[in-house]
Protein backbone atom coordinates (compact mmCIF):
# COMPACT_ATOMS: atom_id res chain seq x y z
CA UNK A 1 0.00 0.00 0.00
CA UNK A 2 2.99 2.24 0.81
CA UNK A 3 4.27 1.90 -2.44
CA UNK A 4 1.17 2.50 -3.83
CA UNK A 5 0.68 5.99 -2.35
CA UNK A 6 4.56 6.76 -2.89
CA UNK A 7 4.30 6.25 -7.41
CA UNK A 8 0.39 8.37 -7.09
CA UNK A 9 2.47 11.03 -4.78
CA UNK A 10 5.03 11.09 -7.00
CA UNK A 11 2.46 11.51 -10.39
CA UNK A 12 0.61 14.02 -8.82
CA UNK A 13 4.10 16.26 -8.32
CA UNK A 14 5.29 16.02 -11.38
CA UNK A 15 1.31 17.07 -13.03
CA UNK A 16 2.47 20.05 -11.29
CA UNK A 17 5.80 20.44 -11.67
CA UNK A 18 7.33 19.24 -14.88
CA UNK A 19 7.65 20.96 -17.72
CA UNK A 20 4.26 19.59 -19.73
CA UNK A 21 2.50 21.33 -17.04
CA UNK A 22 3.07 24.81 -18.18
CA UNK A 23 -1.14 25.29 -18.30
CA UNK A 24 -1.05 24.50 -14.37
CA UNK A 25 1.57 26.32 -13.53
CA UNK A 26 0.19 29.61 -15.66
CA UNK A 27 -2.85 29.10 -13.56
CA UNK A 28 -1.28 29.16 -10.33
CA UNK A 29 0.96 32.38 -11.26
CA UNK A 30 -2.18 34.00 -12.54
CA UNK A 31 -4.20 32.73 -9.65
CA UNK A 32 -1.77 33.99 -6.90
CA UNK A 33 -0.25 37.27 -9.12
CA UNK A 34 -2.76 39.78 -6.81
CA UNK A 35 -1.00 38.29 -3.60
CA UNK A 36 1.79 39.18 -1.68
CA UNK A 37 4.39 36.95 -0.01
CA UNK A 38 2.47 38.49 3.60
CA UNK A 39 -0.64 36.45 1.84
CA UNK A 40 1.28 33.37 1.90
CA UNK A 41 -1.27 32.33 4.34
CA UNK A 42 -4.58 33.25 2.34
CA UNK A 43 -2.27 31.63 -0.90
CA UNK A 44 -2.20 28.43 0.57
CA UNK A 45 -6.07 28.07 1.33
CA UNK A 46 -6.37 29.18 -2.53
CA UNK A 47 -4.80 26.60 -4.19
CA UNK A 48 -5.38 24.02 -1.46
CA UNK A 49 -9.39 25.52 -3.23
CA UNK A 50 -8.40 24.30 -6.60
CA UNK A 51 -6.68 21.10 -5.42
CA UNK A 52 -9.91 19.82 -3.87
CA UNK A 53 -11.57 21.15 -6.83
CA UNK A 54 -9.17 18.74 -9.04
CA UNK A 55 -9.69 16.12 -6.60
CA UNK A 56 -13.90 15.66 -6.95
CA UNK A 57 -13.66 15.58 -10.77
CA UNK A 58 -10.82 12.65 -10.84
CA UNK A 59 -12.45 10.95 -8.21
CA UNK A 60 -15.66 11.52 -10.19
CA UNK A 61 -14.03 10.68 -13.41
CA UNK A 62 -12.12 7.57 -11.91
CA UNK A 63 -15.45 6.00 -10.69
CA UNK A 64 -17.20 6.89 -14.03
CA UNK A 65 -19.44 9.25 -13.11
CA UNK A 66 -18.48 12.30 -14.77
CA UNK A 67 -16.72 11.80 -18.58
CA UNK A 68 -16.14 14.93 -20.92
CA UNK A 69 -14.18 14.98 -24.07
CA UNK A 70 -10.49 15.36 -23.59
CA UNK A 71 -10.64 17.40 -26.13
CA UNK A 72 -12.98 19.99 -24.92
CA UNK A 73 -11.00 19.94 -21.33
CA UNK A 74 -7.65 20.47 -23.00
CA UNK A 75 -9.45 23.89 -24.72
CA UNK A 76 -11.29 24.33 -21.33
CA UNK A 77 -8.02 24.05 -19.18
CA UNK A 78 -6.11 27.24 -21.19
CA UNK A 79 -9.59 29.51 -20.85
CA UNK A 80 -9.82 29.28 -17.23
CA UNK A 81 -6.23 30.76 -17.49
CA UNK A 82 -7.48 33.47 -19.61
CA UNK A 83 -9.97 34.44 -17.72
CA UNK A 84 -8.30 34.34 -14.38
CA UNK A 85 -5.12 36.14 -15.79
CA UNK A 86 -8.25 38.58 -17.70
CA UNK A 87 -9.99 38.96 -13.91
CA UNK A 88 -6.52 40.13 -12.84
CA UNK A 89 -6.02 43.45 -15.95
CA UNK A 90 -9.89 44.00 -15.68
CA UNK A 91 -10.25 44.33 -11.83
CA UNK A 92 -6.20 45.30 -10.65
CA UNK A 93 -8.11 48.58 -8.87
CA UNK A 94 -10.88 46.16 -6.89
CA UNK A 95 -7.57 44.01 -5.18
CA UNK A 96 -10.11 42.83 -1.93
CA UNK A 97 -13.02 41.99 -4.51
CA UNK A 98 -10.90 39.95 -7.17
CA UNK A 99 -9.15 38.04 -3.91
CA UNK A 100 -12.34 37.08 -2.43
CA UNK A 101 -13.69 35.71 -6.02
CA UNK A 102 -10.44 34.02 -6.24
CA UNK A 103 -11.26 31.27 -3.55
CA UNK A 104 -14.17 30.38 -6.02
CA UNK A 105 -11.82 30.30 -9.14
CA UNK A 106 -9.61 27.99 -7.66
CA UNK A 107 -12.35 25.40 -6.74
CA UNK A 108 -14.19 25.87 -9.72
CA UNK A 109 -11.46 25.90 -12.72
CA UNK A 110 -9.92 23.12 -10.54
CA UNK A 111 -12.89 21.09 -11.35
CA UNK A 112 -12.46 21.61 -14.84
CA UNK A 113 -8.27 21.37 -14.32
CA UNK A 114 -9.07 17.61 -12.80
CA UNK A 115 -10.62 15.97 -16.10
CA UNK A 116 -7.17 16.96 -17.60
CA UNK A 117 -5.84 13.65 -15.82
CA UNK A 118 -8.94 12.42 -15.82
CA UNK A 119 -8.21 9.96 -18.41
CA UNK A 120 -5.15 8.36 -17.78
CA UNK A 121 -6.26 8.05 -13.90
CA UNK A 122 -8.90 5.79 -14.60
CA UNK A 123 -6.79 3.79 -17.30
CA UNK A 124 -4.26 3.56 -14.00
CA UNK A 125 -6.13 2.31 -11.16
CA UNK A 126 -7.81 -0.89 -11.84
CA UNK A 127 -11.30 -1.62 -11.26
CA UNK A 128 -11.01 -3.50 -8.09
CA UNK A 129 -8.65 -0.93 -6.70
CA UNK A 130 -9.69 1.42 -4.20
CA UNK A 131 -9.00 4.74 -5.45
CA UNK A 132 -8.95 6.26 -1.70
CA UNK A 133 -4.87 5.76 -1.66
CA UNK A 134 -3.89 7.17 -4.97
CA UNK A 135 -6.06 9.72 -4.80
CA UNK A 136 -4.38 11.02 -1.29
CA UNK A 137 -0.66 10.56 -2.60
CA UNK A 138 -1.67 12.21 -6.06
CA UNK A 139 -3.22 15.07 -4.34
CA UNK A 140 -0.25 15.40 -1.91
CA UNK A 141 2.26 15.06 -4.33
CA UNK A 142 -0.21 17.60 -6.70
CA UNK A 143 -0.29 20.08 -3.13
CA UNK A 144 3.79 20.02 -2.86
CA UNK A 145 4.26 20.84 -5.96
CA UNK A 146 1.68 23.58 -6.10
CA UNK A 147 3.60 25.27 -2.55
CA UNK A 148 7.01 24.77 -4.61
CA UNK A 149 5.93 26.64 -7.47
CA UNK A 150 3.98 29.46 -4.81
CA UNK A 151 6.61 29.59 -3.02
CA UNK A 152 9.18 30.24 -5.88
CA UNK A 153 6.84 33.02 -7.01
CA UNK A 154 6.62 34.43 -3.36
CA UNK A 155 10.57 34.67 -3.51
CA UNK A 156 10.73 36.24 -6.84
CA UNK A 157 8.03 38.78 -5.83
CA UNK A 158 9.91 39.91 -2.86
CA UNK A 159 13.34 40.26 -4.38
CA UNK A 160 11.62 42.32 -7.27
CA UNK A 161 9.47 44.65 -4.93
CA UNK A 162 11.84 45.18 -1.59
CA UNK A 163 15.53 45.14 -3.89
CA UNK A 164 14.10 46.44 -7.31
CA UNK A 165 11.48 48.50 -6.25
CA UNK A 166 9.03 47.12 -8.93
CA UNK A 167 5.80 48.53 -8.42
CA UNK A 168 3.02 45.56 -7.22
CA UNK A 169 0.33 47.03 -10.14
CA UNK A 170 3.02 46.75 -12.10
CA UNK A 171 3.93 43.55 -11.51
CA UNK A 172 0.48 42.42 -11.69
CA UNK A 173 -0.65 43.68 -14.99
CA UNK A 174 3.19 42.07 -16.50
CA UNK A 175 2.64 38.72 -15.02
CA UNK A 176 -1.29 38.40 -15.93
CA UNK A 177 -1.00 39.82 -19.34
CA UNK A 178 2.14 37.58 -20.21
CA UNK A 179 0.01 34.58 -18.68
CA UNK A 180 -3.52 35.98 -20.81
CA UNK A 181 -1.10 35.65 -24.16
CA UNK A 182 0.37 32.79 -23.56
CA UNK A 183 -2.73 31.16 -22.34
CA UNK A 184 -4.82 32.32 -25.38
CA UNK A 185 -2.39 31.10 -27.73
CA UNK A 186 -3.08 27.68 -26.22
CA UNK A 187 -6.57 28.49 -26.20
CA UNK A 188 -6.78 28.92 -29.97
CA UNK A 189 -4.68 26.38 -30.85
CA UNK A 190 -6.92 23.99 -28.73
CA UNK A 191 -10.32 24.59 -30.12
CA UNK A 192 -12.43 21.42 -30.49
CA UNK A 193 -14.88 22.48 -33.04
Amino acid sequence: MMQDFLFYLKLGWEHIISLDALDHQLFVLALIAVYSYNDWKKILILVTAFTIGHSITLALSILDIVRVNSDWVEFLIPLTIVLTSLGNILMKNKKQTLMKANYYLALIFGLIHGMGFANTARVMIAKSQSIAVPLLGFNIGLELGQIIIVFAILILLFILLNLFKVNKKDWILFVSSGVFALSLKMTLERIPF
